[in-house]
């Protein structure tokens, strides 16, 4: 179709209209932008992925909350995406994808991005936008586990023998620490599940560190004093093949005790006579104003 030259020329300008930019002080802004903020941010926010801005200046996207056509409309989408967080500034981006949106996977592998971890149905994927050496951490490596040392008035310790064992000891009672639990209150839990002995905590004991365990993780086990609030057990018949409250020099010369976990009790008798223990204070993080806990030495009677 042959235009007029008056309609020409109006397409013409509103075309140099939609892609004329000018300095605003600090940045450069499409004079159609300035003029008309709103419409433009509603279509920009259309076109782009809408996720969550965190605290080091990156963004998560979920997949269940940002629908696509098909995979030639996430394509575009991402693209877009892409160019709107590089011209922001943003540095890590994140997708955390559904498994039922699997197929969005080697699309996002083919812009650069790295699968970081995966738990349950959910996989998430990474991009480090900045061109320099990424400063995202690798996954979670390290495995949590809590054991508790509970001693009653009769001197005696409250071990344990686990049902599943290749090799036969007794132990502390405990086991790993589930996501978001306090270490105190992780055994206390344990203690009860796998004995049926309510407690209540006094202090942390020590911490042993293993470099290499499962999952190429490292695996850190704190071992924590209770007080024991009842004397009753009531064994978990699950996990745990015998229970039993047992006299502390029988426990340190058992042959079916690890030696590491003998000096558990000798620490926690040591320091009971110096008046030594590790305290527990909850207080709120500064920053993320979520729970936390500090462990500090203290001495709980004079010299």
């Amino acid at each position: 179709m042959i235009l007029r030259p008056g309609l020409r020329l109006f397409r013409l300008y509103i075309s140099a209209f939609q892609f004329t930019y000018f300095h605003t002080g600090n940045k450069y802004v499409r004079l159609i932008e300035y003029i008309f903020p709103n419409k433009t941010q509603n279509k920009v926010a259309m076109a782009v992925f809408q996720g969550t801005l965190d605290q080091h200046n990156g963004i998560t996207v979920e997949s269940m909350s940002n629908t696509c056509n098909d995979i030639k409309d996430f394509t575009v989408k991402l693209e877009a995406s892409l160019l709107q967080w590089r011209k922001e500034n943003l540095r890590g981006v994140w997708f955390n994808v559904d498994i039922s949106q699997i197929e969005w996977i080697p699309i996002l592998a083919q812009n650069g991005f790295n699968i970081h971890h995966a738990k349950g149905n959910k996989i998430s994927l990474y991009l480090w936008l900045p061109n320099e050496s990424c400063k995202i951490p690798p996954y979670a490596h390290n495995m949590v586990g809590a054991g508790a040392l509970v001693i009653n008035d009769n001197n005696q310790i409250l071990v344990v023998h686990e049902r599943y064992r290749t090799v036969s000891f007794w132990k502390l009672p405990g086991g790993y620490v589930n996501p978001g639990e306090e270490i105190g209150e992780a055994a206390q839990r344990e203690v009860l599940e796998e004995t049926g002995i309510k407690t209540e905590f006094l202090s942390l004991l020590s911490v042993r560190h293993l470099p290499s365990a499962v999952f190429g993780c490292s695996d850190l086990y704190f071992v924590v004093r209770l007080k024991p609030l009842s004397s009753k057990i009531t064994k978990q018949d699950d996990e745990v093949e015998d229970c039993q409250w047992m006299n502390i020099d029988t426990f340190l010369s058992h042959p079916q005790v690890i030696d590491h976990v003998r000096n558990f009790v000798r620490q926690a008798i040591e320091n009971e006579k110096e008046g030594i223990c590790m305290i527990r204070n909850k207080s709120e993080h500064p920053l993320t104003k979520k729970p936390q806990y500090i462990f500090t030495v203290n001495r709980v009677k004079d010299d």
